[in-house]
């Protein structure tokens, strides 16, 4: 009797499922469900998680699109357009256009920040460009507050030149824009509503990440081999040296890994923030630029500017379990948490949107 037990109790072990490790990405096969055409020129996509997706339209459109991020209907077109005057921050009368680049929507769900690639009115004749360095004269820029009941700027910030990537704390405290051309990242209070700090960063400053406590942002240096560390109490910074050419930063939920995708080599790498150490790489496509990391931190998705594709990125072992060929140029992408969707941002003028489920 005892004996039909146990192996009753072996071949239960055998036949049964086996239970998916922690981090292990058993997501299905991912599917593009629907493609957004229109007036629009994406440099990258934002998901604000309660319901709305944006995309930066820069200098081509001056405009940001807002979408339902379940019917993928168009909600809002935001006009870069703003009356410096009204705000403070100019002499003249008249319009002023922007080029609006990335944004981040406020942890309290009221506001959608966005930083302009550069300015466009009278008293600005040196437009951002993409090859620069601060003695290079070119403009400095702004970010907006976008006010999310009318969809309205109701605040701008002067920030440095070229400003990319901008970030909010998730204790709604600072907001922090990485200027491109300026080697800086500009501080932005919330609560006193004005730059109150500008943090010394090297050569191209863009990826923005940040602590779920608050306490610290770490920025990629594209045109080094570094990650910046920024205490946000104290504004001292330290440094990982995380091989050549940085790009965009995500961490996983638990903030025990960064990953960094590495523009020239084409890889994703990662680090082990508790051991401080590197951890495993993987290559992704030709150009890794954007990336994005799912709710639960098992998958990571990556768009591979010159190769056309995003693939998403087992983190558990690093391996790149799916490529699939999106768009000329795909170049932004989010992950919308409520959905499961991957959206994607396409410069050439479409946003793609992948159900993961």
């Amino acid at each position: 009797m005892r004996f039909k037990f146990l192996l009753s109790l072996l071949l239960i072990s055998f036949c049964a499922p086996a239970t998916p490790a922690q981090g292990e990405d058993t997501s299905p096969t991912m599917k593009l469900i629907y493609t957004i055409n229109g007036s629009i020129s994406p440099k990258s996509v934002r998901s604000s998680g309660d319901g709305v997706v944006s995309a930066h339209n820069m200098m081509y459109r001056h405009s940001v699109t807002i979408y339902d991020a379940k019917t993928f209907e168009l909600l809002h077109t935001v006009s870069d357009s703003v009356s410096l005057k009204d705000f403070g921050h100019s002499k003249i009368d008249g319009s002023y256009k922007g080029a609006p680049v990335e944004g981040t929507f406020s942890p309290d769900g009221k506001y959608l920040y966005v930083s302009n690639y550069s300015m466009y009115g009278k008293g600005y004749n040196k437009e951002g460009h993409d090859t620069c360095s601060p003695s290079s004269g070119y403009d400095k820029s702004f970010v907006y507050r976008i006010n999310r009941i009318n969809y309205q700027i109701d605040s701008v910030y002067p920030v440095g030149s070229v400003p990319k990537v901008v970030e909010i704390t998730p204790d709604n405290k600072y907001v922090l824009a990485a200027n491109w051309c300026s080697y800086t990242v500009s501080v932005i209070s919330v609560e006193q509503n004005k730059v109150v700090k500008t943090v010394k960063i090297g050569r191209y400053p863009r990826g923005i990440a940040i602590s779920n406590d608050s306490t610290k942002a770490y920025v990629a240096e594209m045109g080094g081999n570094r990650i910046h560390v920024i205490n946000l109490q104290d504004f001292s910074t330290s440094y990982i040296p995380i091989g050549s050419n940085p790009r965009a930063i995500v961490l996983s939920p638990d903030n025990s890994t960064m990953y960094v995708t590495m523009n020239l080599s084409g890889r994703v790498a990662s680090w082990d923030l508790v051991a401080n150490k590197a951890g495993k790489s993987v290559r992704t496509g030709e150009a890794a630029r954007s990336l994005a990391i799912s709710a639960d931190g098992s998958a990571l998705y990556v768009v591979n500017f010159k190769s056309d594709t995003m693939s998403r990125v087992r983190t558990s072992d690093m391996k790149v379990t799916q490529n699939i060929k999106v768009c000329n140029e795909p170049i932004g992408i989010s992950y919308d948490v409520p959905t499961g969707n991957t959206w994607v941002a396409c410069y050439k003028g479409q946003i793609k949107i992948f159900s993961n489920n």
